[in-house]
């Protein structure tokens, strides 16, 4: 008994010390350098089963693969950091400010359970913290200079409560005495209110045993805080120790420890939890029930799709690696898209055809305008993006499904690029998306906008080939490295059905590694040829990204490339439609095929400040039926036109490369300059005179309403159309050049105007374009 007494007053001793220096105010250092990013605050990829391909939270495109291990420098530099409470303790749920405007950073992040934040992807500078949290003061600014490459470490202590109590008689600002939150030492882990000094602070339950701090009188002096945290540890592990040499004198065989291995938390701590149905890992890596729509599941990390590495580098995929305005429920998305292009054919009308991304000639236009964003209240989510500008035009045209019935389906979705709504299951696999709207399609690879693209202008491969789909995905993730989109929609790339059966298709995608991605979509099923019941289309399309070099800190910091390749075709037909064939134009009946493929080789210098894209592709279609087709006096996917014909048996092979510089002062900014070449092997691009008709004015061109019909120099209609011939003479070679001078046509157009006669579209075989283009994200 007396040894007992004596140990116990030899250990009181012993950590008075540590007591008395913490009373006097000695803080506790801040984290090393080395340690991980607190829980809740990893540095995801934003490709989660939550996000929708846009709204990224990854890195620029020549960064380190996300490390398995503690934290390590990455380009350009971090800061990691502590939030404490007065006292010196750790302070979670802090709200922490990084500002430097030379870098054009402005950051929010909160603190996670032990106060630990870690700011990434830093510029090098002077950078400016400040914290702050309901129920105490702000913190003073604190000034980091941040090299590159390196790593900073630095405490933010909070200003003192704002609560009234005895120890804090003259609050600054009245809170309504609402209580503050501390963490208890560090062996505890469980969070508790912060007492006043002299009052008793509430018990916490430690092995089974209850302990509570002492109380203390009014007319004692007040105790601080932290000191009596120290002086309930020490009681508690003098209580463990007894415990221990009472273990020793009886020791219990089922239970028994070797002498020689000391009793150690951490090697006794249980593995980490499996969450079961209904349930997910919180950050606090314990096991959490859903109780309601707005709970959001916490996984650890790697377990979001595709989060385990950074994907900023891959051709459509964006390079945005934060949301400056992002919040809990809805993270806005901004676009801008402004060019100058100057095609080497100087068109007279300033119009450029056969493209779905160049549109106008030596002038500066809007592209593209968009405002949205992605929307999460818990399991339910949405995408809504607006689109203004060119493309609010130029997309619309090209669908002509919307002739098929009423309510001018062309204009109720002109204006909108993305809108959806749809459901998250997080227990299927590592997630499941059911969406259902208008959504983009990325058959082709490139994405719908341009800003996320290594070129402007991509190969016909991308171009003709559809940007959205308007129906139901179902998106399912058996693994972190795979998904696999099923498509139930109206058709290809079209608001309405064209006929009487939808459209079936789908998408695997499948990273295997950080620096490989494969794409494999495909179509059937659709009868996607208005007026042509019985004719049905099958596609595929499959992409090869790999990143060869990858070396954030050189010159030359990144290198990758892409190949795309499709195939497809339309078949079938029937007693009053042409027969159309995959292969041949035997069976009375035409081949109407689709082959092409691109490649391009992207290069990113300088810590992904400039970029360098060189690639094009080819083009083999016979029949047309993918062929975009020129908006030759205002002509459409319904209008057609008999300049440029689109019939079964129409040839077109065509092939273009490009040459394209990036600028990126910022991730939500490029400056791009590319110069591109195209080629076809009929009359197709906007030659010298233009493709609008006259309007019986000098330099006045304008359509005449009349697209499927000719036109006569006057800037009339000849009311005579390739459709429906009349007259003798009349001639349609299915090369671009539509009339024949001095057939019908030219007596048509006399017999309303002597001395005029058909005009005719200037179509040449070959474009070279310049553009300039400023295109901005966030």
């Amino acid at each position: 008994m007396r040894r007992k007494i004596n140990c116990k007053r030899i250990l009181m001793a012993g950590l008075a010390l540590p007591a008395m220096i913490l009373a006097l105010g000695v803080r506790a250092r801040a984290q090393s350098d080395e340690r991980n990013a607190p829980p809740g605050m990893e540095d995801n990829s934003g490709m989660g089963a939550f996000s929708a391909g846009g709204n990224k939270t990854t890195s620029y495109g020549g960064r380190h693969d996300a490390p398995a291990g503690p934290a390590v420098s990455s380009f350009p530099g971090e800061v990691h950091g502590v939030t404490r409470y007065p006292s010196g303790l750790p302070m979670p749920g802090a709200e922490v400010v990084i500002i430097n405007p030379d870098a054009n950073i402005d950051r929010t992040i909160v603190s996670g359970s032990d106060g630990a934040f870690v700011f990434k992807n830093l510029k090098a500078g002077e950078y400016q913290l400040t914290a702050k949290k309901e129920g105490f003061d702000l913190s003073p600014v604190t000034k980091v200079e941040l090299a590159w490459g390196k790593i900073a470490s630095v405490d933010v202590p909070l200003g003192p409560s704002l609560a009234i109590s005895p120890a804090n008689p003259n609050p600054r600002i009245s809170t309504f005495n609402q209580p503050t939150y501390r963490l208890q030492p560090a062996s505890l882990h469980i969070a508790a209110a912060e007492p006043p000094a002299n009052e008793a602070a509430p018990t916490a339950n430690v092995a089974g045993t209850e302990a509570a701090k002492p109380a203390t009188s009014a007319a004692d002096p007040a105790i601080p805080a932290a000191v009596a945290d120290e002086l309930d540890a020490m009681r508690r592990r003098i209580d463990e120790l007894e415990m221990e040499l009472k273990s020793r004198v009886t020791p219990d065989p089922a239970a028994a420890t070797p002498a020689s291995t000391p009793i150690s938390q951490d090697a006794q701590a249980p593995a980490t939890p499996k969450p079961g149905p209904g349930q997910y890992l919180s950050t606090a890596g314990t096991i959490t029930n859903y109780y309601g729509d707005t709970d959001v599941p916490s996984h650890p990390d790697g377990w979001e799709p595709f989060s385990y590495a950074d994907w900023t580098w891959m051709n459509a995929n964006g390079r945005q690696h934060d949301s400056p305005w992002s919040t809990k429920y809805f993270t806005p998305e901004f676009r801008a898209d402004v060019n100058y292009m100057f095609s080497g054919n100087h068109p007279k009308d300033d119009t450029l055809g056969g493209s779905t991304e160049s549109f106008r000639h030596n002038e500066f236009q809007l592209e593209q305008l968009s405002l949205g964003g992605d929307i999460r209240i818990g399991h339910v989510r949405g995408r809504i993006l607006t689109m203004f500008g060119l493309f609010a035009t130029t997309t619309p045209r090209n669908d002509g499904s919307v002739a098929r019935g009423q309510w001018d389906l062309g204009n109720a979705y002109r204006y909108i690029s993305e809108g959806w709504g749809g459901y998250h299951f997080d227990n299927i696999g590592h997630g499941l998306n059911v969406d259902a709207g208008i959504f983009v399609s990325y058959i082709g690879l490139f994405s719908y906008y341009n800003f996320d693209n290594w070129t402007y202008q991509p190969s016909y491969v991308s171009s003709n080939t559809p940007w959205f789909f308007n129906g139901l995905r179902i998106q399912y993730f058996p693994t972190a490295k795979l998904k696999i989109e099923p498509w139930f929609i109206n058709g290809w790339q079209s608001y309405a059905r064209f006929n009487s059966k939808p459209g079936l298709g789908g998408q695997i995608l499948w990273r295997p590694k950080p620096y490989l991605s494969f794409v494999f979509n495909n179509y059937g099923m659709g009868t996607d040829v208005a007026g042509s019941p019985g004719v049905s289309r099958i596609h595929t399309d499959d992409s090869l990204e790999f990143r060869e070099y990858n070396k954030p800190d050189n010159w030359l910091d990144m290198a990758a490339m892409s190949f795309t390749a499709d195939a497809g075709c339309q078949y079938g037909g029937g007693p009053l439609q042409t027969t159309q064939n995959c292969f041949n134009d035997k069976n009375n009946g035409f081949k109407t095929a689709f082959l092409g493929y691109m490649a391009y080789q992207r290069f990113q210098f300088a810590h992904d400040h400039y970029g360098l894209t060189l690639g094009g592709g080819y083009l083999n279609n016979p029949g047309r039926y993918l062929t975009l087709l020129p908006p030759i006096n205002g002509a459409n996917a319904v209008t057609g036109s008999p300049y440029f014909t689109e019939n079964p048996g129409d040839k077109y092979h065509a092939y273009d490369f490009t040459t394209t510089f990036d600028y990126m002062p910022s991730q939500w900014l490029t400056f791009r300059w590319e110069v591109g070449y195209r080629h076809a092997d009929v009359p197709y691009f906007s030659g010298k005179n233009g493709i609008t008709p006259p309007g019986g004015l000098p330099g006045v061109y304008t359509n005449t309403g009349s697209p499927a019909s000719y036109v006569c120099t006057n800037g009339l209609s000849s009311f005579a159309s390739s459709f429906t011939p009349s007259g003798s003479g009349f001639v349609s070679d299915n090369s671009g050049r539509g009339t024949n001078r001095g057939g019908a046509i030219d007596q048509s157009c006399a017999g309303q105007q002597a001395g005029f006669y058909a005009w005719a579209p200037n179509l040449v075989h070959s474009q070279t374009v310049a553009t300039f283009a400023i295109m901005t994200r966030f």
